[in-house]
């Protein structure tokens, strides 16, 4: 039986995933695409994070990032493994960490105890994942640590995300949302990306978007002004408990005293990033 306090695992990946985040939103990341001849950002996107399962076709791509049409995924990938290997974009992507973490966390932060302690804190959380039907985090797993510290935190923090994230999947199928249904009721909430982020950079049109609100307004989940209604937002709270549930356990490996120190740590790092331009300002929100 667990001793963490309610939510806590939740608090605490919330600040390590934004931070892990801000590198895919990075000039870096797009300056060490382009380097290995990725200069397309939707295919850059879909080589960084699906990389570590190796030159993988369109369907395992869509399958693991469930919210992507996939007639996007399909226009670059398997293509951009012609032009750049795998390990390649990973060392590529490990590049962009390193000069995007310098720049908004600054030297004197990427080289502090407080980074070092963080590292160390992440990657004991990280030994309570578990790799069976979770391919996204599978494959990170398989990834060597860096020896940095701000590096090693990153790579944690990718473990992380992606063990909670292949749990969120489970808990929308279970709930029968399919992939443009979850972007809608998580916009819905206010905690999503906007509709113009999701029509930017997920692949679908606004007659899609049109359609999975219709289909949700016929299940009682959203009212005639797209807003979530009482039972829209008793799934999504649903949805969020039961994501816990399936990634308690990296936190309870961590303990409650080192959650806490680690969410404190997150926060800290996560708030001077943020500071530092880190997210697009018009990223979070129903407009």
């Amino acid at each position: 039986m667990t001793t963490l306090a309610p939510r806590a695992g939740r608090r605490c990946h919330n600040p390590l995933n934004a931070l892990h985040s801000t590198v895919y939103f990075s000039p870096d990341y797009d300056k060490e695409m382009a380097a290995i001849g990725l200069t397309d950002s939707r295919a850059a996107y879909f080589a960084g994070r699906s990389a570590a399962m190796g030159a993988v076709g369109p369907g395992v791509v869509t399958a693991a990032f469930y919210n992507f049409s996939h007639d996007l995924v399909a226009a670059h990938v398997p293509a951009v493994w012609r032009t750049a290997s795998p390990q390649a974009v990973l060392d590529a992507r490990l590049r962009a960490a390193d000069s995007t973490l310098r720049r908004l966390l600054g030297e004197e932060t990427v080289a502090s105890d407080e980074m070092a302690e963080a590292a160390r804190l992440t990657l004991h959380a990280a030994e309570g994942c578990t790799r069976p039907a979770r391919p996204l985090y599978a494959a990170h797993a398989d990834q060597p640590v860096p020896e940095a510290p701000h590096l090693a935190y990153w790579h944690a923090t990718t473990l992380l995300r992606e063990h909670r994230g292949d749990g969120h999947l489970m808990a929308l199928l279970d709930a029968g949302l399919d992939p443009l249904e979850a972007l809608v009721t998580h916009t819905a909430t206010g905690r999503g990306m906007t509709p113009k982020w999701v029509l930017a950079t997920r692949g679908w049109q606004q007659s899609d978007w049109d359609a999975a609100v219709v289909r949700l307004q016929g299940r009682g989940l959203l009212d005639a002004q797209g807003e979530l209604t009482g039972a829209g937002e008793a799934l999504r709270t649903e949805l969020e408990e039961r994501t816990d549930r399936l990634d308690l356990a990296p936190y309870e490996r961590l303990g409650e005293e080192g959650v806490l120190r680690l969410t404190e740590l997150a926060k800290g790092f996560l708030m001077t990033a943020a500071m530092a331009g880190g997210f697009p300002a018009d990223l979070i929100g129903k407009g």
